[in-house]
Parts: C-alpha cells; sequence; structure tokens
C-alpha cells in the first residue's frame, strides 16, 4: 500500500524537476559555444555530432530530472510504469532521430569531401536515415510490449507487392547504388553522355541525378539510363586534362621560328592565366600539309574542364597577336577555279562553226533575193 502524498515529497520532486530543466538549459549553453569553435574547423563532422548533441543531451537531462521526481512521489505502480514508459519511449524517440541526424549528416560530409564540391549524393544520406528510424521505431514498439514478428512478417509479404509494383523505381535505386559504389560518378565530376547531355553532377538520388550545364540549366537523368549510357568523365581518374588547338601557317613560315614563338606564348599563358597549369609541359606538333597551311596540334594543360574555354580565348588572342608582330602569316584557306567556255549550241553539233554563227536576218535576207 502506497504512502500518503505529503510537502515535502511535492518540494524534493520540485527541485529534482526544475535539476533537470536548469541542467538542460545550461547544457543547451555549453553544446551551442561547442558548436561555435566546431564552425571553425574544416571537418564538417563535428559540426554535425554537437548540432545532434544540442537536440538529445537536453532532452536527457529534464527526462532525467522527471524520472527522479517519479521516483520521489509515492505513485502506484501502475501509474509508475506508465511513468517510465513514457519516459522511455521519449528518450528512444529523440535517440533515434538523433542517430539518424548525425550518422546522415557524417555520410553526406563523407560524399562531399570526397567529391570535392558542394554537392551530395542524396540517395545514401536518405537510406541511411530511413534505416536507422525504422530500427528506433521498431525498438520502441518492442519497448511498448508490442510484438514485432507479425509486423516483420507483413511488411516482408507487403514488400514483395511493392516490389512487383515499383519495378522502375527500384531499378533507378539500385543503379544509383551501383554507379556510386563503383565510384565511375561521384558528385561534382563532369560527365558528357553520348546522348549529348553534359555538365556537373550536382546530386545522386534514389531515383535520378542531376546534372548542372554551364550555361547553369539543371538536367534530370535517371539513374537506369545513365547506368546504360556510355559516358566520358572529364574529372576521373584526374581532375585535370590536356586541351588541344589546331593552329596553321603559310608555306613559307621558318617552321622552327613558328615553334620557338608558339612556345613562348604558350609558357606566358600558362603561367599568367588562372586555371592553367604551369608545370604542364607545352607540346608543339606539326602533322598536316593543307592546301594553303601546314597545320599544327598546341598542346595546353588545364586545372579543369571549364578552364579551358577562358584558357583557349587568351591563348588565341596572344598568339595572333605575337604572330602579327614576328610576321607570321595565318593564310586564309583559298582555291583555284577554272572555268571553260560554252560548247557547240544543242542542235547545231556537226555544221560548220561559221555557219552556226551566221544572224538570222543576214540568212533571211539572202532568201529573199
Amino acid at each position: 500500500m502506497n504512502r500518503a502524498l505529503t510537502l515535502d515529497d511535492l518540494v524534493v520532486a520540485g527541485i529534482a524537476l526544475a535539476a533537470g530543466l536548469l541542467a538542460g538549459f545550461l547544457l543547451r549553453l555549453l553544446l551551442r559555444w561547442l558548436g561555435k569553435h566546431a564552425g571553425r574547423t574544416r571537418w564538417r563532422g563535428d559540426d554535425v555530432v554537437v548540432d545532434a548533441l544540442r537536440t538529445i543531451v537536453p532532452w536527457t537531462a529534464v527526462a532525467g530530472g522527471v524520472a527522479a521526481a517519479a521516483a520521489v512521489l509515492p505513485l502506484t505502480g501502475r501509474v509508475g510504469h506508465h511513468v517510465d514508459q513514457t519516459l522511455t519511449v521519449l528518450l528512444i524517440a529523440v535517440a533515434t532521430a538523433t542517430a539518424a541526424r548525425v550518422i546522415s549528416g557524417l555520410v553526406q560530409a563523407v560524399t562531399q569531401s570526397r567529391s570535392g564540391v558542394a554537392g551530395s549524393a542524396t540517395i545514401f544520406v536518405n537510406i541511411t536515415r530511413v534505416v536507422v528510424l525504422a530500427i528506433g521505431f521498431l525498438v520502441m514498439l518492442q519497448t511498448l510490449g508490442v510484438s514485432i514478428a507479425p509486423l516483420l512478417t507483413a511488411l516482408g509479404v507487403g514488400g514483395l507487392a511493392v516490389a512487383l509494383a515499383l519495378q522502375d523505381t527500384l531499378a533507378n535505386l539500385f543503379a544509383g547504388i551501383h554507379i556510386l559504389a563503383s565510384k565511375t560518378v561521384q558528385p561534382g565530376d563532369y560527365i558528357k553522355l553520348s546522348s549529348g547531355e553534359e555538365g556537373y553532377v550536382v546530386d545522386i538520388n534514389w531515383r535520378q541525378t542531376t546534372v548542372r550545364q554551364l550555361s547553369n540549366n539543371l538536367v534530370v537523368i535517371p539513374n537506369g539510363q545513365l547506368a546504360k549510357a556510355n559516358m566520358t568523365n572529364f574529372t576521373r581518374p584526374e581532375l585535370d586534362l590536356t586541351v588541344l588547338v589546331q593552329v596553321g601557317v603559310g608555306y613559307e613560315s621558318d617552321l622552327e621560328h613558328v615553334e620557338r614563338v608558339t612556345l613562348e606564348v604558350v609558357a606566358e599563358v600558362m603561367t599568367g592565366i588562372t586555371g592553367a597549369l604551369p608545370e604542364h609541359e607545352p607540346a608543339v606538333r606539326f602533322h598536316t600539309f593543307g592546301d594553303s597551311r601546314i597545320g599544327f596540334t598546341v598542346i595546353l594543360g588545364v586545372a579543369e574542364f571549364s578552364d579551358q574555354y577562358r584558357i583557349k580565348h587568351e591563348f588565341i588572342k596572344r598568339l595572333h597577336a605575337r604572330y602579327q608582330r614576328e610576321g607570321i602569316r595565318i593564310p586564309a584557306p583559298t582555291r583555284t577555279v577554272a572555268l571553260q567556255g560554252p560548247g557547240p549550241e544543242p542542235g547545231l553539233v556537226g555544221l560548220p562553226q561559221q555557219r552556226a554563227g551566221r544572224p538570222a536576218a543576214e540568212g533571211t535576207t539572202g532568201r529573199g533575193h
């Protein structure tokens, strides 16, 4: 039999509850201070952990204060059991949400650090969050005394029906997982498909891949289509690449002089333009005796795909100005066209040229005489 509630019990319970609230408030201030210091670090994972702890730690302190207050009060067995169950479920829910936030945030931080740009592979983030929340929900049901075995059986049968109904969606899901797991494409890569789409991979989610073109338009590609397409990845295995520029000079040019001047312009561009690779060894390769010029290729090194347009722009401008100063001619294409005179008129083939050329009036006058 429970004893009667006294004023001392209420005072002690109030003190325990107030202590839990005060502890939660102080811990939240402490974690906010830690969050400011974590924001100064390069790794984003500590920001995720501190931000998640700002949710679970104060609630844990409050729940501890409530539990201490309930332990002091002379509650009946049934009421005490319900209070314990409620606090346990509350802590499980908060812990599950916090774990989902921490794990998904860490996954996102890892994908961003590996991609090299501000992009995210949300397919892994979403899958991680759903798995953690599902596990927490099952633990919560088990705590409340609900048997989860029939629920798992029903989910298995229902999952088969859903899989048959959502074949295309699941195909895109597993295609996205395969793309990321094989590391052929990652957020931040510049890709070009055989169908013509090209751009930076912004995100790979459970259904589609988003590509941002250089014009800032977004192209949405289903993961299944991306997995089947012939694709060129300009970012892997290395970010830097070479760019070929075709040039031609006249046949009267001194090719040794042309090569030396061209290499000087290349060196000037490689050291003076952002995005160029100064350590890249320039190269000039003559390859064609054309109709009006000797053609050659200039090989430039760029740090990233989109840098090539600015570097080619500056190189062509500077090379053209330098050629003009050096007297090197870049000939325009020319062709010699030979025209033949008209042949005999139709119907007069075989007639003497003199007769065929006589005016009609002269012949009429002769017949009149």
